[in-house]
C-alpha cells in the first residue's frame, strides 16, 4: 500500500487555546498524527516560561496571537471555530464561557465541532474550581498510592502519569471518538470533559479487578507489579547505575537466575516468605558488575533484563536508534511521533511554533481575515 499524506489525521483542523501541561501535549499528539493545529497564544510571551523555540509540545503546529479578553479576539476565535473540527481548551470551568468562547458559543457557530475540555478535577464536583497540578490530581485516585517503596511516601512519577497518561491521552481518545460520531450521518458535535482524576483512576482498572479478586494488596511495595516482587523491579550496579528486571514467567526467570549466576543459591521464588532473601541475593549479585557488563551478559536473551538509561542516553540505545524512536529536528533531539502507520506515516514536520508566527498563513489557509484585523468576508 502506498504511503500518502502527513499522517492519518491529515485534513482535520484543530484550534488549541494556549495553556500548559496536558492540553498542549494532546494538541501536539493530534498535530503529530497529521492534524492542522492552530494554537491561539495570548499576547505577552510564552505560557510555560521556557524558550518557545524549545517547547516541543508546540511542534507541528502554527500559532496566532489573539487577546481573548477583547471582543475582536473572541470573534476571531469563533471565526476559526467555524472552520475547525476540534477545539481544545484547558481553563478552569467557566473561564471559556466568560471569554465568549465556551461550548454554547462555539457549537452555535459550528454544530459539528468537538469541544475538548482538559482539566484536573473535571467540569463539575466539589473540587472543580480548585487549583492543582499533576501530583495533587493523582493523589485522591488511589493510583499514586501504588508507586514507591513500602514505609515511605509515594514516589512522584514526574508529570507523566497524571498530566499526560491520565489527561492528554484520554483527551485525544475522547476528541477522536467524538469526531467519529460527528462525522456519521445524523451525528453532531459535543463536549468532551477530560479530567485527570478520571483518566488516572481508569488507568488502574486492572489493579482494581485484582484487588477485588484478592490478588492485590492495598499497600505499596507488596505486590507482583509494584516492586514487592524480587524478580520485578530495579537493581543497582557497581557503578551506581541500574538494571531493570522483569522475568515473570518461569522459563524467563530460569534463564535470568542462570545468567545472573545464582540459580543454585536462591530459594524457590514461589515461597513468598523468602522473597526478601531472594531480593537480597539478586541485589548483591548485581552490585558485583557495572551496568555495561550486565547489559552484555543479558544481551540477546529472554531473561527480561534491560539497562536503565537516562534521558540523554536513551536515543543512543541500539534498538531505539534502529527504529528511529528519537529524531533530530531543528537541532533538538526528541521523541518521534507514535504510534506508526503503514499507509499514512507521521513525522516531525516543523519546529515548535513561535507565538504569532503563523498568523498570515492561517488567515489565508483557513480563510479567516479577522486574524489580520480585517472584517469577515460577506457570504456570497
Amino acid at each position: 500500500m502506498a504511503a500518502t499524506g502527513n499522517g492519518p489525521l491529515s485534513g482535520v483542523r484543530v484550534v488549541e487555546l494556549a495553556g500548559i501541561g496536558p492540553g498542549p501535549f494532546a494538541a501536539m499528539t493530534l498535530a503529530d498524527l497529521g492534524a492542522d493545529v492552530v494554537r491561539v497564544d495570548r499576547p505577552g510571551g510564552a505560557v510555560l516560561g521556557i524558550d518557545p523555540a524549545r517547547d516541543l509540545t508546540n511542534r507541528n503546529k502554527r500559532s496566532v496571537l489573539l487577546d481573548l479578553k477583547t471582543e475582536a479576539g473572541a470573534s476571531a476565535v469563533l471565526a476559526l471555530v467555524e472552520r475547525a473540527d476540534i477545539l481544545i481548551e484547558g481553563y478552569r470551568p467557566g473561564v471559556a464561557e466568560r471569554l465568549g468562547v465556551g461550548p454554547d458559543a462555539c457549537l452555535g457557530r459550528n454544530p459539528r465541532l468537538v469541544y475538548g475540555r482538559m482539566t484536573g478535577w473535571g467540569q463539575d464536583g466539589p473540587l472543580a474550581q480548585r487549583a492543582g497540578h499533576d501530583v495533587a490530581y493523582l493523589a485522591p485516585t488511589g493510583t499514586l498510592s501504588m508507586i514507591g517503596r513500602p514505609g515511605e511516601p509515594p514516589a512522584v512519577p514526574a508529570n507523566l502519569l497524571g498530566d499526560y497518561a491520565g489527561g492528554s491521552l484520554y483527551l485525544v481518545v475522547g476528541v477522536l471518538a467524538a469526531l467519529q460520531h460527528a462525522r456519521t450521518p445524523g451525528g453532531s458535535g459535543q463536549v468532551v470533559d477530560a479530567a485527570i482524576v478520571d483518566g488516572a483512576a481508569h488507568l488502574a482498572t486492572m489493579i482494581h479487578g485484582m484487588l477485588a479478586a484478592g490478588a492485590w494488596q492495598d499497600r505499596r511495595g507488596s505486590n507482583l507489579l509494584d516492586g514487592g516482587c524480587p524478580f520485578y523491579g530495579t537493581y543497582a550496579t557497581s557503578d551506581g547505575e541500574a538494571m531493570a528486571v522483569g522475568p515473570l514467567e518461569q522459563r524467563f526467570y530460569d534463564e535470568f537466575v542462570a545468567l545472573l549466576g545464582i540459580a543454585d543459591a536462591v530459594p524457590d521464588r514461589a515461597d513468598l516468605a523468602r522473597w526478601e532473601e531472594l531480593r537480597t541475593a539478586v541485589a548483591a549479585r548485581f552490585r558485583t558488575r557495572t551496568r555495561a557488563e550486565w547489559t552484555e551478559v543479558f544481551e540477546g536473551t529472554d531473561a527480561c533484563v534491560a539497562p536503565v538509561l537516562s534521558l540523554r542516553e536513551a536515543p543512543g540505545h541500539p534498538h531505539l536508534a534502529a527504529r528511529a524512536t528519537f529524531v533530530e529536528h531543528a537541532g533538538i533531539t526528541q521523541p518521534a511521533p507514535a504510534p506508526r502507520f503503514s499507509a499514512t506515516p507521521t513525522a516531525v514536520r516543523s519546529a515548535p511554533a513561535l507565538p504569532g508566527t503563523g498568523t498570515e498563513s492561517v488567515a489565508a489557509d483557513w480563510d479567516v481575515p479577522e486574524l489580520l484585523g480585517e472584517p469577515p468576508k460577506e457570504a456570497s
